[in-house]
């Protein structure tokens, strides 16, 4: 049984569809999971170590800024929607699961025009223009947040999930918090420890703010696990020792994750949803360029229910940066407040839930298919 994965270019809209497509296998075995993405994406790197069968076609995004590129998206379009057919025709899928980005909007215009069913994870608060597009023509919607729905098309039959995003979730129960901070060289009672991180490629902007907060003296008590991505390490490695842990890169998070009572991060949709599932309050500065600036409607979304505290970029200084952090420290009460509302939001067995769906759903489709 083929189901069609289309979403990429970032990994926000890829590692959605590889945890459903991981927990669509667990659950049912004769599920064949086959991944259409964009030859310039994210899914070039991360697809061929996936397990997963894959086809990278020259897909391209709406070039807003210079719509005189436009043409390549336009050929790119054509030539993927021919390709599409072949695959079809080839093996027909029982449904098509379109996880948001450029790479997703001419397989879910395919699976729509064939009349193959369609489901649409959407991650944020804010969704995309393919999701946006697309939720009318889809069977279900699965919301990584509820706020998402009221931006949607609905169409006749659609039904919306409030799912929560699709992660990894954490063990059960949790790792011993003291091992993980041993495991760091911290120790393990007392204090605080602050996880930051500015999303996989790290954030030149937060790492700034932080290397000048940290030279000034991180406060007694406190521990800091920084991450400051691959391209920014080497301005920043000086910073490491004492109690100050500096990386590149957190692989595997978890153990990062494991060791944390608070967090300095980007608003991304998969970032979000991993600190709430991992119970652990963040303080959120949105990417000021994200596509329609969905992560500060992430942030507010999640201030509002009281599970994290949302500083724009802007205002994102040494100063405010040691503030806040003295605050949350001094006030446990209000940690386990955030915690506890970021416990109301969490779903953290999210991509199970949504394969389980997929499946009841396409039940029908692959008997008929049988026949």
């Amino acid at each position: 049984m083929r189901i069609l994965f289309a979403g990429g270019g970032t990994g926000g809209h890829l590692y959605p569809g590889l945890a459903i497509a991981r927990a669509l296998v667990r659950l049912d075995p004769a599920v064949t999971p086959f991944f259409v993405g964009a030859r310039r994406g994210i899914e070039r790197e991360v697809l061929p170590g996936s397990g997963f069968p894959f086809e990278l076609l020259d897909l391209h995004p709406l070039y807003r800024a210079q719509p005189w590129h436009n043409w390549k998206t336009v050929r790119g379009a054509t030539g993927a929607w021919h390709r599409l057919g072949s695959l079809v025709r080839a093996d027909r899928p029982v449904a098509v699961v379109g996880t948001g980005g450029y790479a997703a909007g001419v397989a879910l215009g395919y699976a729509a025009r064939h009349h193959i069913p369609i489901f649409v994870q959407e991650q944020n608060s804010v969704p995309g223009l393919t999701t946006r597009f697309f939720s009318r023509y889809a069977r279900e919607v699965f919301l990584g947040y509820p706020e998402a729905e009221h931006y949607m098309r609905h169409g006749r039959g659609t039904v919306f999930v409030d799912s929560g995003n699709p992660i990894e979730p954490p063990p059960v129960p949790l790792p011993s918090r003291e091992a993980a901070r041993a495991r760091w060289g911290i120790p393990e009672g007392g204090g605080h420890v602050l996880l930051i991180y500015g999303g996989s490629q790290g954030s030149r902007a937060l790492n700034q703010v932080v290397d000048a907060w940290v030279a000034r003296g991180v406060p007694s008590g406190l521990y800091v696990i920084w991450a400051t991505g691959r391209a920014h390490y080497d301005a920043f490695a000086h910073r490491d020792g004492g109690q100050v842990r500096v990386r590149p890169y957190l692989s595997p998070i978890a153990e990062a994750y494991a060791a944390s009572d608070l967090a300095l991060t980007r608003a991304g949709a998969m970032t979000t949803a991993e600190l709430l599932a991992w119970g652990i309050p963040p303080v959120l500065v949105p990417l000021p360029t994200a596509a329609a600036d969905h992560q500060t409607a992430n942030a507010v979304a999640l201030e509002r229910a009281g599970a994290a505290v949302n500083v724009p970029q802007a205002s994102l200084t040494p100063e405010r940066l040691g503030a806040t952090v003295q605050e949350l420290m001094a006030a446990p009460e209000r940690l386990a407040r955030m915690r506890a509302a970021g416990a109301q939001r969490a779903q953290p067995h999210a991509a199970e839930a949504i394969a389980r769906r997929i499946l009841e759903a396409c039940a029908p489709t692959a008997a008929a298919a049988d026949l």
